[in-house]
């Protein structure tokens, strides 16, 4: 579904980010993958090429606070591969804090690699998309985008702002042949997920629609749906994956 693209992802060493760069690979992308860590890219393209020593997979780990930074490291993929057809925007932070044990400089941080990350990464790449005539960007939102959280409103607020970011890039870039979407996944078995005791798991469980939480392969299916020409007419859109769950 993506034979001949180039994606670059943020927050791909791990998680649903890990899970969208091996759908990508196996459906024919070639793929940069960013962590916050030198060793962690390096243990998920050892994973990676372990699986299949075919998959045109290679990492970096800018750091996403730094717009200059991003900015060559993106320039540097379309030097090397000619184009960039995909733009994931999955690194992000989780917050719990009550309002009022917040410290501003934690807020900050939250607001820093949830938001202001996702706009650094976004102006290269919407340069190289618009001189070769389209391109994709998807941004990992939440279900808390939606229904909100009963504390650490950091992170709430950050994916309300992912889901304005993404909405309104969608009509700006829309004539350029550019389409921008979102995905909003729930409670999803990630590292931290699969560490929580079962009894704090069931009775969330419980709340969920479906009755249980979501694999990262499941939101990674809509990942690769929204980048695939399957999704050519869809663009401004918050795609939940999330069981119909609410926070």
């Amino acid at each position: 579904m993506l034979k001949g693209k180039v994606a670059v992802v943020t927050g791909g060493t791990r998680g649903i980010g890990y899970a969208v760069v091996r759908k990508y690979l196996e459906n024919g992308a070639k793929v940069v993958l960013f962590g916050s860590r030198a060793e962690t890219v390096e243990k998920a393209l050892a994973s990676l090429k372990a699986e299949n020593p075919d998959w045109v997979v290679e990492g970096a780990s800018p750091d996403l606070s730094d717009a200059a930074q991003v900015a060559k490291v993106i320039e540097n993929v379309k030097e090397k591969y000619g184009r960039l057809d995909i733009l994931v925007n999955n690194a992000g932070v989780s917050d719990s804090t009550k309002v009022d044990d917040y410290d501003p400089v934690q807020f900050e941080k939250v607001m820093k690699l949830n938001v202001n990350a996702i706009f650094y990464a976004v102006q290269p790449a919407v340069k190289i998309m618009k001189e070769q005539g389209g391109g994709c960007i998807l941004n990992t939102s939440s279900m808390v985008s939606i229904s909100g959280q009963p504390s650490g409103v950091a992170y709430p607020t950050s994916k309300f702002a992912v889901n304005g970011l993404t909405l309104s890039l969608a009509r700006e870039l829309g004539p350029s042949n550019i389409r921008v979407n979102a995905v909003a996944p729930g409670v999803t078995k990630t590292d931290m997920v699969a560490a929580l005791p079962d009894a704090m798991i069931q009775p969330l469980i419980q709340t969920i629609p479906l009755r249980r939480v979501g694999e990262p392969e499941e939101v990674a299916n809509a990942f690769l749906f929204l980048a695939s020409d399957m999704a050519s007419y869809v663009t401004g859109e918050v795609l939940s994956v999330d069981g119909a769950a609410r926070a």
